[in-house]
């Protein structure tokens, strides 16, 4: 089997060579080496980063084929719309309970793709998918079986969302909570609940930044994207400097943050417990994080980490050909329709599970239960 060329984009920056792989939470302090690294994280908790040795601004990652997508028909779904809407209710029977204010709930499609021994490449789709709803946290990260010492990974994200940003020690989240077709669709339930995740994030950064700098910098904001509209609110603060010079640095934001909380929910301990018990099929990286961070020779570190949402995610099967997958769900509150919220996981998924499947351009997919 012909390996595919390791190889990650973001920011218009081509990663390739890759030379390692690190468990951030388990050996942070390896990300202090100077280098370009991409990282992903699952919902789950496992957050992975990989060095390569050149990066290049100049040259587009080119696939070695064009994409061939599963059947429109393939595609299945973790949750089927009676399973949904039900688990809705559960969420909405917690929340008159008082055990949580909000909780994410989410479904994972899936679809048969490749043959055995062959791995799809990652850099065909992400051409297709910057082609057909680009994205400004847009990437890929493709390591296959088979690279000597490194573990695989294949994702490409057409995120909207920001996790976290780090530049000069100021650390800057985005939440996206409330989606529609079109600005007149959202609600006041959506502001309500962008308003419950801010503070979330508000209080997240709190704990690793300098007291007095955390501030929303932006509150219900609108941003338009391919088929959807997101009220996004911004919120930053300056690393506490015991934080900023550590060693650990990154196992500290990350256990102060992770996962992100416009997916989890609030309180997002109780949130999480919620989605365990109600979602039948981990997340993995759909949720979790995906992106790039940069150190300087002179240990200037830049980061740009997106929350893994409109994510597509490849892996091997015990037979040795392979499924893609994508996640995609809505946050539930008490004033959440349980059809309604169905609804919005279909309009999340439309768009680019039809652009990765082999179909006529505009084709919805056929997802089956």
């Amino acid at each position: 089997m012909v390996v595919p060329p390791a190889s990650a984009r973001f920011a218009g920056v081509h990663l390739r060579d890759v030379v390692e792989c690190v468990d951030v939470l388990a050996e942070p302090e390896r990300l202090t080496r100077p280098g370009w690294w991409a990282l992903v994280g699952e919902f789950e908790g496992r957050v992975r980063a990989w060095r390569f040795a050149r990066a290049s601004s100049d040259e587009p990652a080119r696939a070695t084929s064009a994409w061939h997508g599963p059947d429109p028909a393939d595609w299945t779904t973790s949750m089927t719309r009676a399973q949904y809407v039900a688990a809705v209710q559960a969420v909405r029977e917690r929340i008159r309970a008082g055990d949580v204010y909000q909780a994410n709930l989410c479904r994972v499609l899936s679809a048969p793709l490749g043959a055995a021994g062959a791995e799809p490449d990652a850099r065909a789709l992400a051409s297709v998918l910057a082609a057909g709803n680009p994205a400004p946290f847009a990437g890929h990260v493709h390591v296959a079986h088979g690279q000597v010492g490194v573990e695989p990974v294949w994702v490409v994200t057409a995120s909207p969302e920001l996790f976290l940003r780090l530049e000069d020690d100021v650390l800057t989240s985005s939440p996206i909570k409330g989606t529609a077709a079109v600005r007149d669709g959202l609600t006041p339930k959506d502001d309500a609940e962008n308003v419950m995740i801010t503070d979330l994030v508000r209080n997240d950064l709190q704990h690793v930044c300098r007291a007095g700098t955390v501030e929303v910098t932006t509150l219900l904001g609108v941003e338009e994207h391919p088929g959807l509209v997101h009220l996004v609110s911004t919120v930053q603060g300056v690393l506490h400097p015991d934080v900023a010079r550590s060693d650990d640095r990154w196992a500290q934001v990350l256990a102060a943050t992770y996962p992100p909380g416009s997916v989890s929910g609030a309180p997002k301990s109780s949130a999480l417990r919620v989605i365990d018990e109600l979602e039948p099929t981990p997340r993995g990286p759909y949720c979790g994080l995906v992106g790039w961070l940069h150190v300087a020779d002179d240990g200037r570190t830049r980061a740009e980490l997106a929350v893994g949402i409109r994510t597509f995610w490849w892996e091997a099967d015990d037979e040795g050909a392979g499924r893609l997958r994508f996640g995609t769900g809505a946050g539930i509150t008490w004033g959440s329709d349980p059809q309604a919220e169905w609804d919005e996981t279909e309009l999340k998924a439309a768009r680019l599970v039809g652009l990765a499947s082999t179909s006529r351009p505009g084709t919805a997919p056929r997802v089956r239960d």
